[in-house]
């Protein structure tokens, strides 16, 4: 090997090596100044429903390096716990952000009220394990509310029709825990959050005729179109097409002839006789 190509590999690691231990403080240097600059949130040590007091024991604070906050968190206990007393509204879990939107105001009670948005009522609905679909409904899902009610003059017609959609589920029975830990299959009042107007409906209804709750898909977008549903409804069927008739098969006739072939000297000759039933 030449002594030029001896010198270029030797300036070649020199130059890789340098270029290596540079990278290497730029990275200690960025990490530590990350570290610098990272603040501290506060975040649950166990799982907590709603209700529960927020003490020190069941807090902490946890390094946060990233440079975006979660809205409503708090940078320590102190912040946290300085005002009062405070209890959790929304189910928190274990090593999750404690948030402002989750909890009571310093020294609130962790009431019902509190769970509701700006201009809402709270009003129950009496149910039973079918109105209330099985138990399967929860607080935080979304429902419809149907009036089925009879006509007192005429035949006593009976009809339903939804008047409200897509309401929130604010409590079932006493749970107002958005995650228990199963369904009350014998579910008897549900509490649901509605305007002041929807409130006085559902409290018109209620004297008129029997209220059911029809459970919604998550998230599921604008109301639909509903029409009244009465028992003409029920019995209407679509018209089935008859069969199509089957013609009956043409009796097969009997030719009253018959063709006859006889062969002389290589040649045909074909005679037509009657035929004898």
């Amino acid at each position: 090997m030449r002594r030029s190509n001896v010198l270029i590999l030797v300036i070649a690691i020199v130059m890789g090596t340098t270029a290596a231990f540079l990278t290497k403080n730029w990275l200690q240097s960025h990490t530590r100044e990350s570290a610098a600059q990272a603040g501290t949130i506060v975040v649950a040590t166990a799982p907590m429903g709603f209700g529960t007091p927020l003490t020190e024991d069941k807090i902490a604070e946890t390094p946060w390096t990233s440079s975006t906050v979660p809205q409503g968190a708090f940078a320590s206990k102190q912040e946290l716990l300085k005002d009062g007393r405070r209890v959790v509204l929304t189910p928190i879990e274990r090593n999750e952000p404690v948030l402002r939107s989750k909890i009571a105001a310093a020294g609130q009670r962790g009431s019902l009220s509190t769970l509701l948005d700006e201009g809402k009522r709270a009003v129950t609905v009496r149910v039973d394990d079918v109105r209330g679909v099985a138990g399967f409904i929860l607080p935080g899902d979304r429902v419809d509310v149907v009036l089925i009610r009879t006509e007192n003059t005429g035949g006593g017609q009976s009809y339903s029709d939804i008047f409200l959609q897509g309401v929130k589920v604010l409590a079932v029975d006493q749970i107002i825990n958005e995650r228990p830990e199963q369904a009350s299959v014998m579910a008897k009042a549900v509490t649901l959050e509605v305007s002041a107007e929807q409130a006085q409906k559902v409290l018109l209804a209620t004297n008129i005729g029997k209220l059911s709750l029809i459970l919604r898909q998550p998230g599921e977008g604008n109301p639909e179109a509903s029409r009244r549903v009465t028992e003409r409804d029920l019995a209407h069927t679509e018209p089935v097409a008859a069969p199509a008739p089957v013609a009956a098969a043409a009796p097969i006739r009997r030719s009253e002839t018959a063709t006859v072939s006889i062969i002389r000297n290589m040649k045909r000759e074909e005679y037509t006789v009657r035929s004898s039933n």
